[in-house]
């Protein structure tokens, strides 16, 4: 009976022996496959992102710094030219001129007599990129023969531009015909040219044969069909009309 009994005692050991034999490499394997899990998360946290690669080609750009839209340190110049009959006007409201250049652009600004222009820069004291070619709108409106009140609009204002145009880019024109389409333009005591301005809210300039037209982009083009038309024979009241 007692070797019955150990014998019994070795097959019931032998199953559970068997078992744990068979299980054994198991619960070995998975420390490692844990340990693999570890060191792959262990790599990608160390990784450093700036040294990826990116998957697409857009460019990447450093941030603008805070004082980029300001002009640099390095002054810039610009000259305007002055035609002759205009250099007597200039000089008599030169204190209204260079007022708004230095007050409200923070321009630089002197009058060249020898070379027979206006001579315009950047100072630190200048906040906006585009001061300069105000300033140069400014003074080349002046030198057209618009006045001084009517220019420094242009200081003040964003979308207002200048434009010049001849009568013979209209119409080939000579002697006494020129002359009447002048007229037409100006009519009498320069009413039909105010009625322009006051109605398309620009300003006009007649320069000879030349014309000059202040004013925003839609108002001009109103001024300027109004004055073909008077070039090209419209009579007056019929400009009124339209």
């Amino acid at each position: 009976m007692q070797d019955g009994d150990e014998e019994n005692a070795m097959n019931d050991a032998d199953p559970s022996s068997e078992s744990s034999s068979s299980h054994q490499p198991q619960e070995n394997s998975q420390p490692v496959l844990q340990t693999n899990f570890t060191e792959d998360d262990d790599l990608m946290i160390d990784a450093d992102p700036t040294n990826v690669e990116p998957t697409s080609t857009v460019p990447v750009f450093a941030p603008v710094a805070a004082g980029a839209d300001k002009t640099t340190s390095k002054s810039e110049i610009r000259r305007i030219p002055i035609p002759p009959h205009r250099m007597t006007p200039l000089k008599k409201d030169w204190v209204n001129i260079f007022g708004p250049l230095t007050e409200i652009l923070g321009l630089q600004v002197r009058m060249n007599v020898q070379r027979r222009c206006v001579e315009a820069r950047t100072s630190k004291h200048t906040k906006d990129i585009g001061a300069l070619q105000k300033g140069a709108d400014f003074v080349k409106a002046y030198a057209l023969g618009f006045d001084v009140n009517d220019a420094i609009a242009l200081l003040r204002m964003d979308d207002l531009y200048l434009d010049s145009f001849e009568i013979k880019d209209v119409k080939t024109l000579h002697g006494d015909h020129l002359s009447r389409a002048i007229g037409r333009i100006a009519g009498q005591d320069g009413k039909t040219k105010f009625t322009i301005e006051n109605a398309s809210r620009t300003r006009i300039v007649l320069a000879d044969t030349k014309i000059h037209i202040m004013g925003s982009f839609q108002n001009i083009k109103v001024a300027r069909d109004a004055i073909v038309s008077l070039i090209l024979g419209s009579p007056p009241g019929k400009v009124y009309a339209v």
